[in-house]
């Protein structure tokens, strides 16, 4: 199997499990800030990631380099707004608007590995892009339509966020490993978001958040998300953009509200309408069309 292939699995994978997660997450941030939550996830993936380079990958310690730190600072910066962005956005829209117009980087990135990569848009990648973005219109707005919403834009700015960090990912994964890259900007996140949690958010003393973290659900929602969603997700992402052009994994990335969609089916009592599984039935042909051709790679 081409190494191409097996980067496009790995993705996907990880479009499954932030997929199937957000209904934990979601519970979570009921419970504690969503930026002292996300500081918290943050902080805890990249001290994980640090233990599995200190006892399994130690000589990658000796490739650590200031403009892997500093591309590692611009990859963090920009999750840390993609999050930001989004979690201020929430306060001012619907949910709906917020799936849908974040789930819009899947038409941003290609635009931007254009610029970036010289990477170009072919007939497939465009069709790709396209049933996604109808896809996306139609699980979110199957049964009441689009309404503009305060909050649009900010979430607008999410999606700008998201599309140049799974672009940028693609200018910076080549050159560095995967590993300490990964732990860098999920460090870079987690200080960010205590640091805007502490300016933003009414938390309250140690000893009233620290209650807060041995609730089941706020406990149950920082083991999936530190380990499985954080610090693998980012790790696998990084490693896979070394062979997998950006605007595939943008098309493979729209199908995370797919895998959301049937956890709240399965799991939260949720109905899909006609036209919301003729939308996932989009996605996964975008997907899938995606996988017929698509520009050569070249990994440096």
């Amino acid at each position: 199997m081409k190494r191409s292939r097996i980067a496009d699995a790995g993705l996907l994978l990880v479009a499954l499990m932030w997929g199937c997660t957000f209904l934990i997450v979601q519970h979570a941030v009921r419970v504690l800030p969503p930026l002292a939550f996300n500081g918290i996830r943050f902080i805890g993936a990249a001290l994980l990631l640090l233990l599995i380079i200190g006892i399994f990958y130690r000589s990658e310690l000796r490739k650590l380099s200031w403009p892997m730190v500093g591309h590692a600072v611009i990859l963090g910066g920009l999750l840390f707004l993609g999050y930001g962005f989004q979690t201020v956005g929430l306060l001012y829209t619907t949910t709906s608007n917020t799936g849908f117009i974040t789930g819009l980087s899947v038409v941003l990135v290609p635009l931007f590995s254009l610029l970036l990569l010289k990477t170009p848009i072919t007939r497939f990648t465009l069709g790709s892009i396209v049933l996604a973005a109808i896809g996306l219109y139609l699980l979110a707005f199957a049964e009441s339509g689009y309404t503009m919403n305060r909050g649009d834009l900010l979430v607008f700015l999410c999606a700008i966020a998201f599309a140049l960090h799974v672009a940028y990912t693609g200018v910076f994964a080549p050159k560095y490993p995967a590993l300490p890259l990964t732990a860098l900007q999920m460090a870079v996140v987690g200080i960010l978001s205590l640091l805007g949690s502490a300016f933003t958010e009414q938390v309250g003393s140690l000893e009233q958040v620290i209650p807060l973290l041995w609730k089941s659900e706020v406990l149950w929602a920082l083991c999936i998300s530190i380990g499985p969603t954080s610090a693998f997700a980012f790790w696998i992402q990084t490693s896979c953009q070394k062979y997998t052009s950006p605007a595939r994994v943008a098309v493979i990335f729209a199908m995370e509200p797919v895998f959301a969609a049937i956890t709240g089916v399965l799991f939260g009592g949720e109905i899909l309408g006609m036209a919301a599984i003729v939308g996932c039935g989009c996605i996964l042909a975008g997907m899938l069309l995606s996988e017929l051709k698509s520009p050569n790679l070249k990994v440096q």
